[in-house]
């Protein structure tokens, strides 16, 4: 049986082979626990989130604007009724959980609230927490703004022409706010971890 003809086996012969890499590289007196493993899957579901981010805004919508402009063409059903919703479903979730780990990474090394409000005494600690704040209002407008609109331009909630054309503005102005956000964002999560380079 080959594991990478189904999605679920494809991911988890990922997290083996990485478990494996882990174990293999790792000193014998370490093992992938705590900070290492908070880390990791931070990293690992930020790439999904910030991934999805930036198809949405540079593949998928203007592909669906060109979709409407083609008066001949197949038009954008196809992406509105099954890429869509579940390209946000996996859009939301990365979004939780990468909020999720990261929280827990800052948690064991400098104490989340510390780093939030800025109470590390400077340096490598409070990129982390600009980082975290950036990424909070990232997750905000994820769960807050974009998906509740998005909700009604696929059709999954009901709404008129005007409310319609209300949550495409809406939408479009929080998910292109999250991309402005994820590169100073992602500068802070790299500083932070690649001995504070931005020191």
């Amino acid at each position: 049986m080959n594991p990478l003809t189904s999605i679920k086996g494809t991911i988890a012969s990922g997290f083996v082979l990485a478990l494996l890499v882990a174990f293999y590289l790792s000193p014998e007196n370490s093992s992938l626990i705590g900070r290492n493993l908070s880390v990791w899957l931070h990293a690992l579901f930020g790439v999904t989130w910030i991934g999805l981010l930036y198809y949405f805004n540079f593949v998928q919508v203007p592909a669906m604007g060109e979709a409407l402009a083609d008066e001949g063409g197949p038009g954008p059903a196809a992406i509105g009724k099954y890429i869509a919703p579940k390209a946000l479903l996996w859009f939301r979730m990365s979004a939780a959980a990468t909020w999720l780990t990261g929280a827990w990474a800052i948690e064991m090394k400098y104490g989340f609230m510390d780093a939030f409000l800025f109470n590390t005494a400077g340096g490598v600690g409070d990129i982390i927490g600009l980082g975290a704040w950036l990424g909070s209002i990232m997750l905000f407008n994820v769960w807050v703004l974009i998906w509740p609109n998005q909700k009604k331009i696929l059709g999954i909630v009901e709404a008129g022409a005007e409310e319609v054309a209300k949550a495409k503005f809406t939408a479009a102005m929080a998910s292109r706010t999250n991309v402005v956000l994820s590169v100073p964002m992602l500068l802070c999560m790299i500083g932070s971890g690649h001995s504070s380079y931005l020191f």
